[in-house]
């Protein structure tokens, strides 16, 4: 299901029409996965749910209406892969998910923790949801990792802080001298038996690969370091995803909605290898 909400964003805007660009990339996406030999439509049942409702401008009241159209499909027993949108649609999600099973572990592939109290002054925006989501008890620190943390920061304490808040941080440099492989046991480690939301920011990919997002940064992963990655981690207690931060007005050739489509796929694969 799509979340075009955008309004969290602090520098580039625009991934509410990210939803769109990556349903039109994924016309491309075809039924057998080849990296893991299982034939993802024969395993599960999946349905594109359109969009769930937003107010642009309004993120208080964006997010009751996120975490309230993720409700009723959770309580279908649904699995939903949502597609962004900017990284605050996190909170809702995490809402929605807390509300349904309890605290949950979280895997997040990103650039930047998202542990801000506030930014601008304001407590809610992409830089803030995981801060938020800890705070209001929805996430199992001790069950959760972030992997790919890079970049100019504003202190040492922007990696300090989620390692406070009880998570393991797996930075960019740390995870490009460990290899895919070991980052991906660290991970299995980390999660455990846990249900796990697992939140893919577009720029945990390096911009030469996925130029379109809404804070780019440089000396990140390659495409095939992604799929590699995310074929390792098979056999978690997944009951969501995301994919966010995609904005198609900085895109090149669609590049980085193609790239997406393809994480997004890797999570159907993720789940038919469960089954």
């Amino acid at each position: 299901m799509g979340i075009p909400f955008d309004t969290g964003g602090t520098y580039r805007v625009g991934a509410r029409f990210g939803p769109e660009h990556i349903r039109s990339a994924s016309a491309l996406m075809r039924p057998y996965h080849s990296g893991s030999d299982v034939a993802i439509f024969d395993r599960l049942s999946v349905v594109d749910y359109g969009d769930l409702p937003v107010v642009p401008g309004y993120i208080e009241e964006s997010q009751r209406r996120i975490a309230g159209g993720l409700l009723e499909v959770l309580r279908a027993g649904v699995v939903p892969i949502d597609l962004g949108g900017d990284h605050s649609i996190a909170l809702p999600e995490l809402r929605a998910l807390a509300e349904v099973h309890g605290k949950v572990g979280l895997i997040q592939l990103d650039s930047h923790s998202d542990t801000s109290e506030a930014y601008f002054d304001q407590p809610h925006t992409h830089g803030t949801p995981i801060y938020h989501a800890i705070k209001e008890g929805l996430v199992e620190p001790a069950r959760s990792i972030q992997v790919g943390l890079r970049g100019p920061i504003y202190s040492d304490r922007d990696y300090a802080i989620p390692r406070e808040m009880g998570m393991e941080v797996i930075t960019g440099v740390e995870a490009h001298e460990l290899g895919m492989a070991t980052v991906a046991e660290r991970i299995a480690a980390r999660v455990g038996d846990a249900k796990v939301f697992f939140s893919f920011d577009i720029d945990f990919i390096d911009p030469a690969y996925a130029p379109a997002t809404g804070t780019p940064e440089i000396g990140g992963f390659t495409t095939w370091e992604a799929q590699s990655l995310l074929r390792r981690l098979a056999g978690i207690n997944y009951v969501g995803f995301d994919v966010v931060e995609v904005i198609p007005a900085y895109d090149v050739a669609d590049n980085t909605s193609f790239v997406a489509a393809n994480i997004v796929y890797e999570f159907l694969a993720l789940l038919a290898r469960a089954r």
